[in-house]
């Protein structure tokens, strides 16, 4: 397509050259240059953008998926019943009510993984968008409600993950362990601070994190997952607890007959000998140099560590895990447990889709 602009020349009156029509006709000129150069500036945005089904003129009326909470919604729903089938009593509710809810725990469950999933860590600013497409959740419960019932709901966060994990993980047989620090608030107001201290035995406490080489005061997360970076078990502990004391906890899991990485917070032989014998789980870590019996670390475990390393990272910033706006220690175990349950589900639609299973961010494109 080619654009050809006819600029009239101005005609002299008298044979004598007339400098005041050839500097007109020089400004006329330049003119007609800018306006061509914009009209094909424009062409080619218009071109480039059609190229990506995404014409420029279209955009302010399409409606992003990713961003858009009732068709996310509408995806986790879908996924919810499909995999929890089996704990659903009737209605999507996963147990009895004398009274019919207005809505049913599948879709408190779906509700509460949309807004982990689309990082959304504001509640408060969560419920206004929803209360904004009142159109689109016709049976919207109360608030306080919905916080409850979600509460309510922590163990069925759990096995919905636990099912997923368990067809994602299927035929695995080497694992990863590692903890990440969870801050309830800054360790200069630990000892004036309130938050979860509603019972000793959960309270949290003063720990150290060898990566940052800090001190914190909060909870421990320790997380299990398959080279793949799908979880397989996960516990929160106090800040105190050493790292190698969750292998305790490790042997009355479902984990058998397999291989645990981890690092040198881990090291010991005699829980490398008990969980051989209990679990027929060979614990692989690396040692340090002062040992007698010291040998390289294999270089394929220690690349296969950096998998949950990254999965701590997208916890971190996609999910804001270490942000607590939560007043109790089961509040704050709701919010933990829906992140991860949110972060299995992302890699489930990624893998049902044939995308790369843990970029997560473009699982709801």
């Amino acid at each position: 397509m080619t654009l050809n602009f006819e600029i009239e020349k101005p005609t002299p009156k008298n044979c004598s050259t007339n400098v005041n029509s050839y500097l007109e006709f020089t400004r006329c000129a330049i003119e007609m240059m800018k306006i061509k150069l914009i009209i094909y500036k424009n062409m080619l945005c218009i071109i480039h953008c059609k190229a990506i089904n995404c014409c420029i003129f279209k955009l302010p009326n399409n409606k992003i998926h990713m961003h858009n909470i009732k068709t996310n919604f509408d995806k986790f729903l879908q996924l919810i019943t499909k995999n929890a089938k089996d704990l659903i009593m009737e209605e999507g509710n996963f147990k009895f009510y004398p009274k019919k809810p207005k809505m049913s725990d599948c879709e408190i469950l779906a509700l509460s993984l949309c807004s982990e999933a689309m990082s959304i860590d504001s509640e408060n600013y969560f419920w206004g968008k929803i209360k904004s497409q009142s159109t689109d959740f016709p049976n919207l419960i109360d608030r306080s409600n919905y916080n409850r019932r979600r509460r309510n709901l922590i163990g069925f966060y759990n096995q919905l993950t636990q099912n997923l994990a368990d067809q994602l993980n299927e035929g695995e047989n080497i694992f990863i362990v590692d903890s990440m620090p969870l801050p309830v608030c800054n360790i200069a107001r630990a000892n004036r601070s309130n938050v979860l201290r509603e019972d000793f035995e959960t309270s949290p406490d003063k720990g150290y994190s060898a990566i940052t080489k800090t001190y914190f005061y909060g909870y421990k997360l320790h997380l299990i997952t398959s080279l793949k970076g799908v979880y397989k078990s996960v516990d929160i502990t106090k800040a105190s607890v050493h790292d190698i004391h969750y292998l305790d906890d490790v042997k009355q899991s479902s984990l058998n007959n397999c291989t645990l990485l981890g690092d040198k917070g881990y090291l010991s032989s005699e829980y490398k000998v008990d969980l051989f014998h209990t679990s027929k789980i060979e614990l692989q870590t690396p040692k340090r140099r002062n040992q007698s019996d010291f040998s390289k670390y294999p270089y394929v475990f220690a690349k296969s560590r950096k998998r949950i390393e990254t999965q701590f990272s997208q916890l971190a910033d996609q999910f804001m895990i270490k942000r607590n706006y939560a007043k109790t220690f089961l509040g704050m175990c709701t919010r933990i447990w829906g992140k991860i349950a949110a972060f299995t589900l992302l890699q489930a639609i990624n893998h049902s889709n044939d995308k790369p299973l843990n970029q997560i961010k473009y699982a709801l494109l």
